[in-house]
């Protein structure tokens, strides 16, 4: 409708929890590595990654990310993403899917909140061995804000240091000195500094209160 504004769109990560056949784990690690390079191949593909639950368990997490929906979808609907999925389905199977919007995605532990499944008239394989805790859900808005902070006044402040020797630099117009540090601060803070904050201050963030 005419005058309505577009929805915002916010990037989307996906994370995965399959059980793999323990026997056939040099296969699966190439398998999942298969899986990383051919999604990166996507229009609005932004990163992906897995890890195993512990050096002894059958439980291996991945987990991807998007630009938007339609991005993702392209990816999930693809059918490089179907053969590549029935290429590991003896020795991986799918136990759920979660998705996660926006920057909260950070702070979640891996199904933490909403579980959905891709494929709802499927059952899901049964869950083996001891029944897991609950898993906290995202911290509250202040302490997002705090570990962000934390994160960037050290950056921004070392940032601002190193660009103090570009010659000139002092004398741009503040819009093109803002923009330059922002380009520049934005994939350090998203793909560095902010993972490493959160990981340094888990217990913390999960602490209630």
């Amino acid at each position: 409708m005419d005058g309505m504004a577009e929805p915002v769109a916010h990037p989307i990560t996906v994370a995965i929890e399959r059980r793999i056949d323990p026997s056939r784990t040099v296969e699966a690690t190439s398998w999942m590595q298969a899986g990383t390079d051919l999604a990166a191949g996507f229009a609005g593909f932004l990163g992906s990654g897995w890890v195993r639950a512990g050096e002894g368990s059958d439980l291996w997490y991945m987990l991807y990310r998007f630009r938007d929906i339609p991005t993702l979808e392209a990816w999930e609907d693809s059918p490089q993403r179907s053969w590549w999925l029935d290429s590991g389905r003896a020795f991986a199977s799918e136990v759920r899917v979660e998705r996660r919007t926006g920057i909260e995605g950070w702070f979640d532990a891996p199904f933490a909140t909403h579980v959905e499944s891709r494929h709802p008239g499927h059952a899901t394989p049964p869950v083996t061995g001891p029944v897991q805790q609950p898993i906290p859900a995202a911290p509250p808005r202040w302490k997002q804000a705090v570990t962000i902070w934390l994160g960037f006044f050290p950056t921004n402040l070392l940032a601002s240091w190193l660009l103090g020797f570009v010659p000139g630099f002092a004398e741009w117009p503040l819009i093109a000195r803002v923009l330059l540090s922002t380009v520049l601060l934005t994939p350090v803070m998203t793909y560095a500094v902010l993972p490493w904050v959160t990981r340094m201050l888990r217990p913390w963030l999960q602490r209630e209160a």
